[in-house]
């Protein structure tokens, strides 16, 4: 639950403009955000799209669980009130992003329907639900960080697949699936939507990020 605002508060209002932001970085801010089981290829694919997106001039970030967790959300567990908390607050980070003007790329495991709708009602119209899409049986078998062994063994608790649940989106505006896709093909669906929606030149600057596969983690 969002904590009350006091009373004595009063929102700032910039000089300058959305609008006048979009016109300088020629392109327009959105938030994408990557939800999926870990190990499904979100902070992947988020790192490469922005490097395509930076190399066609656009103002980009990367907002991952665990840079968030190291300090904006240093003070949370994994109880299913801190997670509610963790994406809340991470919703209204990507926001500030999007109100710059810049392309956010927010990859979060963000497992309940509820908290994803909340941060879609926070960002508004340019919130773009990326559903990267693994089965379970392909994450653990990739398992970069141990995390499943640990989960599968009870020295993880609350563990979003194992022993916590997952609740895939219904109608995600971009879904990615990645036990078929290559990194590079993932990259390529999502670019091609957000070159249509928001603007993107077609044409990067320089050259591509080098190739990945999903075993080079």
């Amino acid at each position: 639950m969002k904590p009350p605002a006091s009373k004595n508060i009063v929102a700032s209002i910039s000089q300058v403009s959305l609008a006048e932001r979009e016109k300088r970085n020629r392109h327009r801010g959105c938030v994408l955000w990557f939800t999926g089981l870990s190990a499904a290829g979100k902070s992947t694919i988020a790192n490469e799209l922005e490097a395509a997106l930076f190399a066609r001039g656009c103002q980009t970030f990367v907002l991952d669980g665990d840079r968030v967790r190291h300090g904006l959300c240093s003070d949370l567990d994994f109880s299913e009130h801190s997670r509610h908390e963790n994406i809340r607050r991470v919703g209204e980070v990507a926001k500030l992003f999007s109100d710059a003007g810049f392309i956010c790329l927010a990859a979060f495991i963000s497992p309940y329907q509820a908290d994803r709708r909340l941060v879609r009602e926070v960002v508004g119209e340019k919130f773009v639900e990326v559903y990267v899409n693994a089965p379970l049986t392909v994450c653990e078998a990739r398992d970069p960080k141990g995390l499943y062994v640990k989960a599968r063994t009870h020295k993880i608790k609350n563990f979003t697949g194992v022993s916590a649940p997952y609740e895939p989106p219904l109608n995600p505006e971009i879904e990615v699936r990645t036990d078929k896709l290559s990194v590079a093909g993932a990259v390529d669906k999502i670019l091609g939507y957000v070159q249509k929606h928001f603007n993107v030149r077609r044409q990067a600057s320089r050259a591509k990020p080098a190739k990945i596969s999903w075993q080079d983690w």
